[in-house]
């Protein structure tokens, strides 16, 4: 993703960004030989955060830059020198360079639990090596493209509502705080009140005007006249200071009658409300300023939204034209829980498939080198399920039968259908081959791909499940595994 004006997607070298345990069984790969034994290990989350229906991919800009920098230098060396680790693993790491191969879903992407969202396939202590920041770029990344979309689906699909994300402040620090406003804009939001941000992005901030403000004038009509004098071409006043409906909309409205008997424009003039009941307060603030003449002012609601508000307000007939939304962005509730998971090794010439079982069908992972594939409708164009099939499996294109990976009894047939596999080469035997699209192409991108999942898989409340499944014979596959491997307990 390009920036401008000098910055950099990631300020620091965060090779050290790693658990503990990562450089141990690095070290112990090396010191048992292992070291070049090629592996192949998938990203994917379980469930989607907040009973949601979908998640939106995001985090590949951050990851190839990670990948880019990726050195272990004297002050990073240092630290295994004085912890014990072995001169052959030092001299291993002053070399470093990641060698392997990255496929990832596209930013932007709607996507669903239990799929690989990206496939590290590398030397298995390279790719040890980068597990806990990969993790941590992709999580982050997710949950609040993630948050941002949900806030931009709840809105009205009937008519243009500009969603503004303002939460740096509410985030778990700086970075986290730039990650709400770049995702934000990706997953949909019209731009940020982070000027950081914006100036990346060689754009301007969003903004209106703060509590403060108005407390430092002597009268609130005072403060909303100077401001409207300062600012006219962005007179958004704040009207819920002291009283919405008996001081503040009243004195916004004093305001924009001087403004119309001074022959300043009225073309950007409009109210912001940040507290109270905000159906009741919006419609009875559009009536006011309708019957003062001010069809053409604004209302900007803000305040903690999110998803499940922003549809009580819709069903509830509240009025407005713009939504502030922070915390629900930059710190959303429910979190992604990606996981890093080994599911095949390469030996002796050919690919091994793994596979962690567990007592939890939620929690037995999809193993072996993976291709993952969407099937589109070709008559509606909306996407029918991904489909998850072997590495080198051929794949039916005319009537397809894709069965469930948890339960084989869950099985369909689909047709009339066109195959787009999902993951693109991100990184090839550690050269980048993908160019990452601008933030706006990336959030065109987003708007196209949400347009092709179905209205009940994106509903706030209650969504319809997507169909995450594979083919006959990877499902097949799958089982046996399990099978084999659960004989194989018994004998140990």
């Amino acid at each position: 993703m390009k920036l401008y004006n000098g910055y950099k997607r990631l300020a620091r070298n965060y090779s050290l960004l790693t658990d503990e345990y990562e450089f141990t069984m690095g070290n112990g790969y090396l010191l048992s030989g292992k070291k070049d034994n090629e592996a192949v290990f998938d990203v994917f989350f379980r469930e989607v955060p907040n009973g949601g229906g979908y998640a939106i991919m995001a985090g590949v800009d951050k990851l190839i830059p990670f990948i880019e920098n990726l050195k272990f230098e004297e002050r990073e060396l240092d630290y295994f020198r004085r912890n014990g680790y072995s001169e052959e693993f030092i001299n291993y790491l002053k070399n470093f360079k990641f060698t392997g191969t990255i496929t990832a879903i596209p930013d932007g992407t709607p996507v669903f639990p239990n799929e690989p969202l990206v496939t590290i396939k590398a030397p298995i202590i390279e790719a040890q090596i980068i597990e806990t920041c990969v993790l941590s770029i992709i999580n982050g990344a997710m949950e609040h493209a993630t948050g941002a979309r949900r806030i931009i689906e709840a809105t009205p699909k009937d008519v243009k509502v500009n969603v503004m994300e303002f939460g740096a402040r509410r985030a778990d620090g700086p970075e986290a705080g730039m990650d709400a406003s770049i995702y934000g804009i990706m997953a949909g939001c019209h731009g940020t009140s982070d000027v950081l941000v914006a100036n990346m992005l060689n754009t301007k901030a969003l903004g209106t005007m703060a509590h403060s403000w108005i407390e430092s004038f002597d009268s609130e009509y005072e403060a909303f006249l100077t401001y409207a004098m300062i600012y006219p071409n962005n007179c958004m006043l704040l009207v819920d200071t002291y009283d919405t409906l008996r001081s503040g909309i009243p004195n916004a409205i004093k305001v924009f009658t001087y403004m119309k008997e001074h022959n300043m424009s009225l073309d950007h003039i409009g109210i912001r409300i940040d507290s109270g009941d905000l159906a009741y307060l919006s419609k009875e603030a559009r009536r006011m300023l309708d019957e003062a003449g001010f069809m053409q002012a604004k209302i900007c609601l803000s305040n903690g939204l999110t998803a499940e508000t922003i549809t009580s307000l819709i069903n509830e007939g509240a009025c407005f034209d713009s939504l502030g939304v922070g915390d629900n962005i930059s710190k959303p509730e429910g979190r992604m829980g990606c996981v890093y998971k080994e599911v095949a090794l390469y030996q002796n010439g050919i690919w091994i498939p793994k596979i962690k079982v567990s007592n939890s069908i939620q929690k037995t992972i999809n193993p072996d080198y993976k291709k993952l594939y969407r099937a589109y409708d070709k008559k509606t164009g909306y996407a029918l399920a991904d489909i998850m099939t072997r590495q080198n499996e051929k794949i039916s294109t005319n009537d397809l039968v894709i069965v469930s990976p948890v339960n084989i009894l869950k099985r369909s047939t689909i047709e009339n259908f066109e195959l787009v596999e999902l993951q693109k080469p991100i990184f090839v035997d550690g050269h980048l081959v993908y160019d990452d699209p601008e933030l706006m192409k990336k959030r065109a991108y987003c708007e196209a791909q949400m347009a092709t999942i179905y209205p009940e898989i994106k509903r706030v409340m209650n969504p319809h499940e997507y169909y995450v499944d594979g083919t006959e014979a990877y499902v097949t596959f799958k089982n046996q595994m399990i099978e084999d491997t659960k004989r194989l307990v018994k004998k140990m």
